[in-house]
């Protein structure tokens, strides 16, 4: 029976040993459609998951991910990739969907407003913020829009370095949906950073735009594959009410 999502939190654990017991592909696919439905930074989607089942691949992975005991033990891996570069395909797709939901039939005043606002955000807005050049672009929009928020709210993150981590935070949302899934049905998960993310990409066939955001663990956990009791700070000390 699956576990409630309260359940599916508790359950999760990073698991670094891994039984020797298969797991079911299409279940972990179908953990991957949840991923895909995590919120995302402007609807932009800039990700793609990587589900490893190939005995090579994953050799292969494990070495690039220093054999640590998540990999090597594990059953299957899932690498979560971002791809800032496919900004202008993405915005494209919205564009499309906006179109074929709107279509030429006539439109209210709230939903011809709302069709403006948002077809004008992917047209003007994402441009101005995605488009950079040796990073030049990018610190000037950022003085640009200092200036200006000294007058009003702005948006402030516009230079390379900010535009990737808002792509890894959207990456982020939809590795822990993943693994909440994967709680869900009881298997289990390890996100790993300790990777080389060159030696993942060049296994992977990943172009030069395309960044690791983590690689992720999946099988049964063993007995010994919690390595402790659960560790948090009191909860006191990360709360605020304001």
């Amino acid at each position: 029976m699956e576990k409630t999502v309260s359940e599916a939190i508790a359950y999760r654990r990073s698991t670094r040993v891994y039984k020797d017991t298969p797991i079911d592909t299409e279940k972990v696919k179908q953990c991957l459609v949840n991923a895909s439905l995590a919120p995302t930074s402007s609807n932009l989607q800039l990700w793609e998951f990587y589900h490893v089942t190939s005995e090579d691949k994953l050799k292969a992975l494990t070495e690039a991910c220093f054999n640590q005991n998540a990999a090597s033990t594990a059953k299957q891996l899932v690498v979560v990739v971002t791809r800032k570069d496919l900004w202008r395909k993405r915005a494209k797709a919205n564009l499309d969907f906006l179109n074929k939901v709107y279509g030429d039939k006539d439109l209210s005043e709230r939903d011809a407003k709302r069709k403006k606002m948002a077809m004008g955000y992917y047209k003007k807005v994402i441009p101005t913020i995605y488009t950079d050049f040796l990073g030049i672009l990018g610190f000037m929009k950022y003085l640009v829009f200092q200036v200006v928020g000294l007058f009003r709210p702005i948006y402030r993150q516009t230079r390379q370095s900010d535009m990737r981590i808002v792509a890894h935070k959207s990456a982020g949302l939809a590795a822990q949906n993943f693994m909440t899934s994967m709680a869900a049905i009881g298997y289990d998960t390890c996100p790993m950073e300790g990777s080389d993310t060159l030696r993942v990409k060049q296994i992977l066939d990943l172009p030069r735009g395309a960044e690791i955001n983590m690689v992720i663990g999946c099988g049964i956990r063993d007995d010994k594959g919690i390595y402790g009791p659960r560790f948090r700070v009191p909860f006191e000390d990360v709360y605020f009410e304001v």
